[in-house]
């Protein structure tokens, strides 16, 4: 009986001293784990404010020699910052562009090909790798992706957004059409529903300032500040309507589509994404709706200044980075189109700045390839964290600080077709310091191939010039060559979703003629 008792004594103090070594081990585990984000974080670590806008071109600044726009805080930025001359999207579409810039990924890679299908779940983003590391990160604003949700994403501690492509004012006055996966269903803050009450550029920078001053963490942060603005269909804040009433918009030379260019782009000309049945308007104003367009920017700008001011005046000025750039870019008439989709420039080129009050070089101009795949290595960069090696981006922050690197000579665009907007054929585009090579897939056309130096404008389609074939074989073969690299060789298929613009004008362009190099 003393025997039997002894043994379970004994059972039970081995079972207390494997209880206490589990406790024990879990904590230094914790303690392990904290120490190693404790590493990573420090005083110099720097908080960054990321500014994204939906559909703003490269040149829609006013220190870009704009004839009327009026961006003074953009123009600020460049002034004593960095402006990034040549920053690209590697696919022009909202959904694709912003996970590529989360992700650090072409499209083919992270999945994210239209507007409508959800994200892979195992798809990482740059925001949970500065959590892992100890930043805290707060996201505000425009998500689209996945389709009409709003709900808290991984990667953020403070979540406020809202569904699809939401609506400029809750009443939704200002609007001349319905926009597809519009949504009056306010904010979701932190899982929350709270209603929409004004004009939607203020409201979010009001939520991004309220964030920032009520912000007492002793982590540095990471604030992504995705805007609505300025996505069709434009709406300006009522402070700004008419502002530029009295302006007319100069015609790009490509406005009239010259000869030797694809079929397809003849046929866009009369459809949804046409300047003559823009949005199949029946009374479609060009000239007008770019206005709308500038109008809308102001509160963009007016709102950025909220932004930098409270940098400027805050303690951590000088810890402070402070992004701002467009998720694609868009065209005013350009090849007779409006939009974007495309791999011509003013479809894939955007508005990239940096401005670091106290550290910026100032006035600095960077003329290197910048491409939205290399957002997420930069700010990990710029946060002494290291770069994830699936990522197809790389960062630029050498460049930011003046070192001699060996820096891309060519970046791969490509952009998938979509059903829901029929007219611009899946394509893929090499591009280079001085060519453009165009390549269409699925389609019965013409390729594209420019030569940038002597026509930046795109306005002489060199594909089926005797003189430059052995260089457009050689564009032809390196894009594949970087797809294969890349793992690109597939095309993305998802589900349709969504509804489909196939709509023409009959009063407008005729359907386009065979190119006579098609005749035999």
């Amino acid at each position: 009986m003393i025997h039997h008792i002894f043994i379970l004594i004994q059972k039970i103090l081995n079972l207390l001293l494997l209880t206490i070594l589990l406790i024990t081990g879990f904590l230094f585990g914790c303690d392990q784990k904290q120490d190693k984000s404790a590493k990573t974080v420090n005083s110099e670590s720097p908080n960054i404010i990321f500014v994204l806008t939906d559909d703003h071109r490269f040149d829609a600044m006013g220190f870009m020699d704009h004839p009327f726009l009026e961006t003074p805080y953009m123009d600020k930025m460049a002034r004593e910052g960095i402006h990034f001359s040549r920053a690209l999207v590697t696919t022009s579409l909202c959904s694709p562009s912003r996970a590529s810039i989360l992700s650090g990924m072409y499209a083919h890679n992270h999945g994210v090909v239209n507007n409508y299908n959800p994200v892979d779940s195992t798809l990482k983003f740059f925001p949970e790798y500065l959590q892992e590391a100890g930043y805290n990160t707060a996201f505000i604003g425009k998500w689209h992706m996945g389709g009409e949700i709003d709900n808290p994403q991984r990667g953020f501690d403070y979540w406020l957004s809202f569904k699809g492509q939401g609506t400029y004012w809750a009443d939704g006055h200002g609007t001349s059409r319905v926009v597809p996966q519009t949504s009056m269903d306010g904010y979701n803050v932190n899982g929350k529903r709270i209603p929409q009450k004004g004009y939607i550029t203020d409201e979010l920078t009001d939520f991004a300032m309220n964030w920032l001053k009520e912000y007492v963490d002793d982590r540095p942060f990471m604030l992504y500040l995705s805007h609505k603005a300025v996505h069709s269909d434009f709406v300006a804040a009522d402070r700004h309507l008419g502002r530029y009433k009295a302006t007319q918009l100069i015609l790009p030379r490509t406005y009239k589509i010259e000869e030797g260019k694809p079929m397809w782009l003849t046929n866009q000309r009369n459809s949804r994404h046409g300047a003559e049945f823009g949005y199949n308007l029946a009374d479609f104003d060009l000239n007008k709706y770019y206005r709308r367009y500038c109008e809308s920017l102001l509160a963009v700008d007016e709102n950025l200044g909220r932004i930098m001011d409270w940098v400027e005046k805050s303690d951590e000025a000088e810890n402070t980075i402070v992004i701002y750039m467009g998720d694609n870019g868009f065209q005013f008439g350009e090849h007779g189109l409006i939009d974007k989709r495309t791999a011509y420039e003013a479809s894939i080129k955007v508005p990239l700045l940096i401005w670091n009050p106290g550290k910026n070089a100032k006035n600095k101009i960077i003329k290197e390839v910048i491409a939205n795949i290399d957002i997420a290595p930069t700010i990990l960069d710029m946060a002494g964290i290291q770069i994830p090696g699936n990522m197809d981006g790389r960062s630029f922050k050498p460049l930011i600080n003046g070192e001699d690197v060996d820096w891309r000579k060519e970046l791969l665009y490509e952009y998938y077709w979509e059903r829901n907007y029929p007219y611009t054929p899946t394509t893929h585009a090499l591009l280079t310091d001085r060519y453009k090579f165009i390549r269409y897939q699925g389609i019965w056309d013409l390729d594209e191939f420019y030569d940038m130096q002597e026509d930046p404008d795109e306005t002489r389609n060199l594909i089926n010039d005797e003189s430059y074939q052995k260089l457009i074989e050689q564009h032809r073969f390196r894009i594949f060559e970087l797809l294969r690299k890349s793992n690109g060789n597939t095309i993305p298929l998802l589900p349709d979703k969504g509804k489909t613009f196939i709509f023409r004008n009959p009063e407008k362009s005729k359907p386009a003629q065979f190119p006579e190099s098609f005749y035999q």
